[in-house]
This record gives C-alpha cells, structure tokens and sequence, in this order.
C-alpha cells in the first residue's frame, strides 16, 4: 500500500551510481501516522534538461535571477553574479563537446525542482535541498542549487551535471524519482518539517499532476488571455464524446482501491487490539482516513462531471 508502483531495485543510478539511501520510508506505524495525518506530500520534479551551452546558461541565469542569487555548490561553494555563472556555464559546456561517444541528442545538465506545499518554511526546506543534493549526488555528479522564496511557495531549483567524475551520465528512471522523493522527505524529516513520499495511489489520486507548460497555458485560456492547450481540447473532446462504454483501466483502478482499503483497514484492526495507547490513538486515526477517503477520479471522469455541469447548471444548485 505504501510502496510505489514501482520495483525499487530497477532503478537505473540509484544503486550502482549515487549513493545508496539510508532508511527508507522509516517506520512503518510512524509513516502510517504521516499518511492517515495527510502530512505534506514532498515534489522532486524534472523540469528539463539543457542542450547547449546557451541553453545551460539561460536556465541559470534564471536561476539565479540574473547573477542577484547565489548559485550554491558542494560543500557550500557558492558563485555569485553574472560572471561566475557564466563561467560555470562555460566549463560545463566546454567539458560536454569533449565527452567521448556522447550521442547527438544528449544534454548538460538535469534541471529538478523541489518543492512543499505554499507556507514551508523556506530556511529549512533549502537546508533539506542542500543535504538531499549532498547525499544523493555527493561527489559524483556536480550541482548547484538556488532558492527561490516569492510569497509564500519557497522551492528550490538544482541543476545537476549529467556526466559524473567517473565518466558515468544521469539517466533517473521512475523509481529513482521515487527514491529521490523518499530521501528529500526525510531530509525534511531531519528537520522537524512534516513530510511524506506516498505514490498516487496511496493518497487515491488517479491522475497524475498537470504539466507546467500546460497548466501555464490553461491559466491564460481561462483570464481570456489565449487559446485552450491543444491537449486539453483533445482530452475534452475524449472525456465529452463517450460511447457510454467504460475504460478497460477503470476496472483496475477499482480493484486497486479495494486492495488499499483492505491494507489499511486490516492494520488499523491490528493497531487497535495492540495496548499501547498510541497505537489505539492510531487505530482510530487510520479508520477516519480510511472513512473519509476521496473515491479516485481520472481526468476523463472529472472533465465529463465538469462539461455536464456547465451544460446543466441546475444540477449543482439542486445538490
């Protein structure tokens, strides 16, 4: 129920590049208590990669708010102003055109966002980036990092050089992510900040999150200020032209959410016969999660609810 929908052991890096994570999720009644709180969800998010050296040194010079921010490195390197990063830019790209036997559509560097949700205390959360980076990457692949703290959403912003001291290139699979995500949870942890790396599933949550470009381009469409992104015409288009037949997924999302009820509703009955009043404190915690839970909606489902709704306006006055 807790593990990610994604064998561990088939990450690509994680075991034989990076260095190994420590402890996991921890333990087990502790992470239970986390996810039946809805503690935070942590986001460690690939926002891109860099093609060239122009292109590595406008991604910094966004970074670091055009030389204003410090672009910190390893043990606390820091470069400061426009010059440093155009230097960092420059070695970086002049060590890429060497690299033997590097294909043609390879990149410099691996741009990833951290974030928590808006109201994280920013000081921590960077101090959190900064021992994530440090553990995850160590000395191996070279990195800078940058905090960007407008209003109240601070996240980081670290950008990691693709090919490692060892000659070896960063190429993340799903369940690296997962064990990124896992580790800058802890490192939160560590640092009295409340936060968790369940997958989707978990939290019910069928749809996966919506892509920046794409949620960038619906917010303009809906302040009148352009066109409806091309995929989400097609997936309206999808959701609102149905033949009355279900999905075939749809069945397995159902059946996937049996199982996870099953798993929690069997711990919270364990927790509940234990002694300790903690676990029993637990137990009922664990119940109203479960009570309370969300039924999972695809994206499909919920822009139909939508569509017919707006065709309807009744129908929610009614309710």
């Amino acid at each position: 129920m807790l593990r990610p929908p994604v064998d561990i052991r088939r990450a690509r890096i994680t075991p034989a590049v990076l260095r190994p994570a420590r402890g996991g999720g921890g333990d087990p009644s502790a992470r239970f208590a986390r996810v039946a709180r809805r503690a935070p969800e942590v986001m460690v998010k690939i926002t891109g990669r860099t093609r060239d050296g122009a292109h590595l040194k406008a991604h910094l010079n966004y970074v670091s708010r055009n030389g204003a921010l410090a672009l910190e490195g390893p043990d606390g390197e820091r470069l400061e102003g426009r010059g440093q990063v155009r230097d960092l830019a420059r070695d970086w790209a002049e060590e890429f055109a060497l690299e033997p036997g590097r294909r043609r559509d390879a990149s410099i560097s691996l741009s990833i966002v951290l974030s928590m949700p808006a109201g994280t205390d920013a000081v921590r959360l960077q101090d959190a980036a900064r021992a994530f980076a440090a553990e995850t990457f160590g000395e191996r692949f070279r990195y800078v990092f940058a905090l960007h703290d407008e209003g109240r959403h601070p996240h980081v912003h670290l950008t990691v050089r693709r090919l490692g001291q060892d000659g070896e290139r960063l190429n993340p699979r799903k369940a690296d992510l997962q064990a990124w995500r896992e580790g800058f949870a802890r490192a939160l942890r560590d640092r009295a900040i409340e936060a968790e790396a369940t997958p989707r599933r978990t939290r019910c949550v069928a749809r996966k999150a919506e892509r920046l470009p794409v949620r960038k381009m619906r917010e303009r469409f809906a302040a009148g200020q352009g066109p409806l992104p091309a995929v989400l015409a097609v997936a309206y288009r999808a959701a609102l032209t149905t033949d009355g037949g279900e999905a075939p997924w749809l069945e397995a999302i159902r059946t996937r959410e049996v199982g996870i009820r099953r798993v929690l509703v069997a711990e919270a009955l364990r927790l509940s016969r234990s002694e300790r009043p903690g676990d029993r404190a637990l137990a009922a915690l664990v119940e109203r999660f479960v009570r309370e839970r969300p039924a999972a909606i695809t994206r499909d489902q919920a822009l139909r609810q939508r569509g017919e709704t707006q065709r309807d306006p009744g129908r929610t006055r009614e309710r």
